[in-house]
């Protein structure tokens, strides 16, 4: 499915989740994918806001000499505390807003700093973290949204930064922010309003997909679940 005609490793993380489990159970489904590795803040404390736990995860990841040749990071999150996005400025609550950076950028900016080292040097490798396209500044013609959207810009940035840096000693690294389209979970299902895109099944083919063609002329570039690049 992703680099035919080699074996792959690949490691999920925001495993538990809907796109997460997912793209799990299509990668266990590919011949050519020797091992998928999941972790998931439920199962295995892989908090991506908990730098000490990422920490530790990343040494045993270390210890047992693993190297993964694809790497998805399927967390995020839309609603918090019960908060849901905001219509308004008015509706703005900082220690709202502050938890969606925390988890949607910051969060993103930690899985890349400890497991984007375990890709492989040698040949076609990948690390991509969902996105959403309301994060295009470029694109936004509704507003709302504040936290969600600006949390979801500041990711893109940050993979952007890291496409940069990694690149430098890993030539055929492909580092991208990955929208999903809109797609049939718990994260959405109080927002979509029956836009739907495809299920969660149907998402992870298509973003594998994707990441089976982009090549490292793509890293550092915003696509969605078509292959079609976004504008920041």
């Amino acid at each position: 499915m992703l680099y035919s005609p080699s074996p792959y490793r690949a490691l999920i993380l925001g495993a538990s989740g809907g796109i997460g489990a997912a793209l799990t159970g299509a990668l266990k489904n590919d011949p050519l994918c020797e091992h998928v590795t999941e972790l998931s803040r439920s199962k295995d404390g892989a908090d991506l806001t908990d730098n000490g736990a990422l920490e530790k995860i990343a040494q045993q990841l270390k210890g047992s000499g693993e190297v993964f040749d694809l790497i998805i990071n399927a967390s995020g999150v839309l609603e918090i505390d019960g908060c849901g996005p905001e219509k308004a400025f008015r509706d703005i609550d900082p220690a709202v807003m502050a938890r969606a950076f925390e988890i949607n950028s910051i969060g993103a900016a930690l899985a890349l700093k400890h497991f984007a080292p375990f890709l492989r040097k040698d040949g076609k490798s990948a690390f991509a973290t969902l996105s959403a396209k309301v994060g295009s500044i470029g694109d936004n013609r509704l507003g709302g949204w504040v936290s969600y959207r600006a949390s979801k810009a500041a990711l893109n940035q940050i993979v952007r930064c890291a496409a940069i840096e990694i690149g430098r000693t890993k030539k055929n690294a492909v580092i991208v922010a990955l929208h999903p389209g809109t797609i049939k979970t718990p994260l959405t299902e109080k927002y979509a309003k029956g836009r739907y895109t495809a299920s969660a099944e149907a998402c992870a083919q298509n973003l594998l997909c994707v990441l089976s063609v982009l090549t490292a002329e793509n890293s550092g570039g915003f696509f969605d679940y078509t292959g079609k690049e976004i504008t920041w």
